[in-house]
C-alpha cells in the first residue's frame, strides 16, 4: 500500500527561498504552455507531446532536461486523470456546466502547484535531514527539512518521485512510499460505526465521539469569514488569507484522532470495522437553509478514507453497508418504523420496547449488517481464511 510522507523545507536564505519559488513558477508556466499544445493538437501521450514541446520548454523557461521531462509527464498525467474522472462521472453528467467547462479548455496549473522531482533532481540525506535540490538558479545543497519521526522512518524506504509544493509561503516535499501490506485478520465480529453531524462517530460498543466541539469551531470560523468578507478592506483580506486553511486542518486532525481510535479498538478486540456507504448523500438529502452549512462541511468521506487506510495498515478488514433504515430499525427485534426514533438522540422500539441512544442503535445495526456481508463473502476478505 502507498503512504504519503510530508516534510517542510527550511531555506537558509532569501536567495534559496526565491530560487525555489522561481522554480515552481517556471515549471508551472511551462506546464501551462505544454497543456495548451496538448489541448489544441490533442497530444495527450507523453512521447508525442515531448517531441512537440521539449526544446521550447527548455529554451523559453530555462528548465533542465529532467525538469522539462517531468513537467511534460505532469501535464499528460493531468489529462489522464481528467479523462478518468469524466468517464467515471465524477464531473457530472454529459452536458452539465461543470463537465463542459472541464472539456472546453486546457488544464491550467497555478504557480505554486506541485512539481515532481526524480532522483536526478533531488537527493535526500536523512542522517542530517537535508536535501540537495535542483532549481532554475542552480542546485541548492544542504537545504534543511523538518518532519515527524514517523515520516522520517517512512522516508528510509522511499523510492521514486517526490513533489515540491508551495503552500501559504512554505515549501513542502511530499513523497509517496510503498509499505508492505499485512494480511487481513479473520474478524471475530465487527465494530459498527455510525457517522453523523451531531456525533461524528458512535460505535456499537456505545462509545460516542461527539462533534459538538468541532461544530462550534466551524460556526465560529464561518461567522468570522462572514464578518471579514463584509468589511472588504485590505486588512480583512489578509486575515482571511491567514485563516483560510485553519478550519480544514483542525477538522482533519479531529478525523485522524477518531480514525486512529476506531482502528486501535478494532485491532485490540480482533474485529473488523463496519461503515455506512454514504456516497452521494449530499445529493440525496434535502436540508433546511440553516442546516446546509453543517451538511456540506461534514467531512464524512475524509473520516472514512482515514479509517480505511489506517485499518489497511493494521490488517483490519473494513466493510461498507447499505445505510437505509439503520436509524429506524431496532437492533434487538429488527422491527423497522420511522416512529421508532423519537428524537435525534432517543430510540424507542414500538414493538419490543428497547430504549437506546439513537446513534448507538444505528451502529449496532451497522455491525450486524457488516458481519452478515462478511459471512456472505465480502470483497475484502483475507487471502487466507474462509472461502
Amino acid at each position: 500500500m502507498k503512504i504519503v510522507a510530508q516534510v517542510k523545507l527550511l531555506p537558509a536564505s532569501a536567495h534559496d527561498a526565491g530560487a525555489l519559488a522561481a522554480t515552481l513558477r517556471a515549471c508551472n508556466r511551462a506546464a501551462n504552455a505544454a497543456s495548451e499544445v496538448a489541448f489544441a493538437k490533442d497530444l495527450k501521450r507523453r512521447n508525442v507531446l515531448q517531441d512537440a514541446v521539449y526544446h521550447r520548454l527548455r529554451a523559453d523557461f530555462d528548465l533542465g532536461a529532467q525538469a522539462a521531462v517531468r513537467t511534460i509527464t505532469k501535464v499528460c498525467d493531468a489529462y489522464t486523470t481528467l479523462k478518468a474522472n469524466i468517464k467515471a462521472g465524477n464531473l457530472g453528467k454529459p452536458g452539465s456546466k461543470r463537465r463542459t467547462r472541464a472539456e472546453s479548455k486546457p488544464i491550467s496549473f497555478r504557480d505554486g502547484a506541485a512539481q515532481p522531482y526524480d532522483d536526478r533532481m533531488l537527493t535526500w540525506n536523512l542522517d542530517v535531514r537535508t536535501v540537495s535540490i535542483w532549481t532554475v538558479a542552480g542546485r541548492l545543497k544542504h537545504v534543511p527539512f523538518v518532519c515527524s519521526p514517523e515520516a522520517l522512518r517512512l522516508l528510509g524506504s522511499r523510492k521514486g518521485e517526490s513533489d515540491l509544493v508551495m503552500r501559504d509561503g512554505m515549501f513542502l516535499l511530499i513523497a509517496t512510499i510503498d509499505v508492505p501490506e499485512p494480511e487481513l485478520i479473520e474478524p471475530q465480529g465487527f465494530l459498527g460505526v455510525d457517522l453523523g453531524i451531531v456525533n461524528i462517530a458512535t460505535t456499537s460498543d456505545g462509545e460516542i465521539l461527539a462533534g459538538r466541539r468541532l461544530n462550534r469551531y466551524r460556526k465560529r470560523h464561518r461567522d468570522l469569514r462572514q464578518k471579514l468578507q463584509k468589511k472588504r478592506t485590505k486588512s480583512a483580506k489578509r486575515v482571511l488569507k491567514r485563516v483560510r486553511r485553519r478550519e480544514a486542518r483542525h477538522a482533519a486532525h479531529t478525523n485522524h484522532v477518531i480514525a486512529k481510535k476506531l482502528v486501535t479498538t478494532a485491532e485490540r478486540t480482533s474485529r473488523g470495522i463496519g461503515l455506512e456507504d454514504l456516497s452521494g448523500i449530499r445529493a440525496r438529502v434535502t436540508a433546511k437553509k440553516d442546516q446546509r452549512a453543517k451538511l456540506h462541511s461534514w467531512a464524512f468521506a475524509q473520516l472514512g478514507a482515514f479509517v480505511a487506510y489506517k485499518a489497511q495498515r493494521a490488517g483490519v478488514p473494513v466493510v461498507h453497508v447499505d445505510p437505509r433504515n439503520t436509524s429506524r430499525q431496532c437492533s434487538e427485534c429488527w422491527h423497522t418504523h420511522r416512529s421508532n426514533r423519537i428524537t435525534q438522540a432517543r430510540f424507542v422500539c414500538k414493538s419490543c420496547g428497547t430504549t437506546l441512544h439513537a446513534d448507538h442503535n444505528g451502529s449496532r445495526n451497522i455491525a450486524h449488517r457488516a458481519d452478515a456481508a462478511w459471512q456472505r463473502g465480502a470483497v475484502n476478505r483475507p487471502r487466507t481464511g474462509v472461502s
